[in-house]
């Protein structure tokens, strides 16, 4: 390879190495990370379709109860034997015919059957509403989770970070003695050992940050990697007031999944209603506006007499003299079409009256499975209070754990801290071995990630907590 071209790939990478390194992720604030998903979550925006159809349903149901109006039109040629609609004679000829008609029919009463329809449907709509509202909590309460979940894995690898960093110092204090061979030569050994699971422990929480993103991605519904942002973030860590009862009484009232649960049962009840309508007659009005066209209808019009042979005889001495008769004479007028369509209007009104008698039992097993499903709606809210009952109480017991669970490991890390201070300068003076060293530095950085840790847990099951009683962060 040619110097030349060797400079040019040198540039080439030392280019793309700084493209790389001046591109920087895009950062986002909780609160941007929850406008995201509520814009690009799919579970949400097939909520909201689903919403929407609840609507076009329960608008629907109310336009079932006006009248039906409808019109017909109709224009054809009918060639041979047919019979003329103006004078209802056969004819043997060429036909244009047209109908007209403009129906009405109007339900006077039917047992209430699409009052209580128009009704379930209004109930289902707000169900829907509520269901989005529901989407719209437990996906914030996600969001929120998984955004503290970065922060928790971020603060861990900050500390995984700073860990080496000291194993750093003691690794090059170590190789110069060991180069000078100085010292125990199976300090460097350890310290080595240690460097090792150092970098291990980043590898490690580096991925736990990763697989934390790539959640928080999943849940905004994005194609590329983010930033978070933490100044907005305000994490207070106060010991939690209420009791899980308290909290539970909270979410009875404010939790939007109650809500759509009651008002689903509500409409099975209208479900059972609707469903007794069948035992009662329908009264029904209608009434019809008719006419028609025909091509060969014909006005008669008078145009003097005339004398023909009737092609009877009678015989007058002898000899045959045919018969004659007067007859008029008629000119024809064919009829227009307008003067036909206003000339043949007729009116039909009435009242349809429809008894049910038998029908196999059908209405009276509909009663029967509109109370089941009335049955079902009770158990399914039954069943999610108690499951959200169970997971408060859970919950808030893990609360208490991981905040006495802090408690004591802040005291741990106040020990340890002091411990490993100690311990550093007797080893740094050579007062202590590498043991009790190494020892009193693992037990630091390990109290400081279950501090870190345990911080996180307790502030996640407050969030948890606070989403129970409806509050949105």
């Amino acid at each position: 390879m040619s110097i030349k071209a060797t400079l040019y790939i040198g540039f080439y990478l030392l280019f793309s190495l700084a493209f790389s390194q001046s591109k920087t992720l895009k950062s986002y604030t909780l609160d941007d990370c929850i406008t995201i998903a509520l814009e690009n979550n799919l579970d949400l925006k097939s909520s909201i379709l689903n919403a929407k159809t609840a609507k076009v349903n329960y608008q629907q149901s109310k336009a079932n109860i006006l009248p039906s109006l409808n019109g017909n039109y109709n224009i054809g040629v009918n060639n041979g034997r047919s019979i003329d609609p103006f004078t209802n004679d056969f004819i043997n000829q060429e036909l244009t015919f047209s109908n007209a008609r403009l129906n009405l029919d109007a339900t006077i009463f039917n047992g209430f059957r699409m009052l209580n329809t128009a009704k379930q449907q209004r109930l289902n709509k707000q169900a829907s509403e509520m269901e989005i509202e529901d989407a719209k909590q437990t996906l914030t309460l996600n969001v929120t989770l998984a955004y503290l979940q970065v922060l928790n894995s971020q603060d861990v690898l900050a500390l995984a970070k700073k860990r080496i960093e000291t194993t750093n110092k003691q690794y090059k204090r170590q190789e110069d003695l060991f180069k000078e061979e100085v010292g125990n030569p199976a300090d460097f050994a350890d310290i080595k050992g240690q460097k090792t699971m150092d970098e291990t422990a980043i590898l490690m929480s580096e991925s736990a940050l990763k697989n934390a993103k790539l959640n928080l991605i999943q849940l905004l519904n994005l194609k590329e990697d983010i930033d978070i942002e933490t100044t907005d973030i305000l994490l207070d860590f106060e010991s939690y007031k209420l009791s899980s009862k308290e909290v539970f009484n909270d979410a009875i009232k404010n939790l939007a999944t109650f809500k759509a649960k009651e008002l689903r049962l509500e409409a099975s009840k209208k479900g059972i209603s609707i469903a007794k309508a069948q035992f009662t007659p329908e009264i029904s009005f209608f009434g019809q506006l008719n006419t028609n066209y025909s091509s060969i209808a014909e006005t008669f019009t008078a145009t003097g007499t005339s004398i023909i042979e009737t092609g009877d005889f009678v015989t007058i001495n002898g000899q045959n003299s045919p018969v004659l008769t007067n007859q008029a004479q008629f000119e024809g007028k064919r009829i227009d079409f307008a003067d036909q369509f206003d000339n043949n209007l007729n009116t039909v009104v009435g009242l349809s009256v429809q008894i049910p008698l038998f029908n196999g039992f059908r209405a009276k097993n509909n009663v029967a499975l509109e109370k089941i499903k009335v049955k079902e709606s009770i158990i399914e809210l039954e069943r999610t209070e108690q499951q959200i009952k169970n997971a408060i109480e859970q919950v808030h017991f893990d609360m208490e754990t991981a905040y006495k669970r802090h408690i004591s490991l802040k005291n741990q890390v106040d020990a340890f801290q002091e411990s490993f201070r100690v311990n550093e300068i007797r080893f740094n003076n050579g007062a202590s071995n590498f043991l009790a060293y190494i020892t009193s530095k693992n037990n630091l950085e390990n109290a400081k990630t279950n501090l870190t840790n345990a911080k996180y847990e307790y502030l996640l099951r407050v969030k948890v907590l606070e989403f129970y009683r409806g509050n949105i962060f």
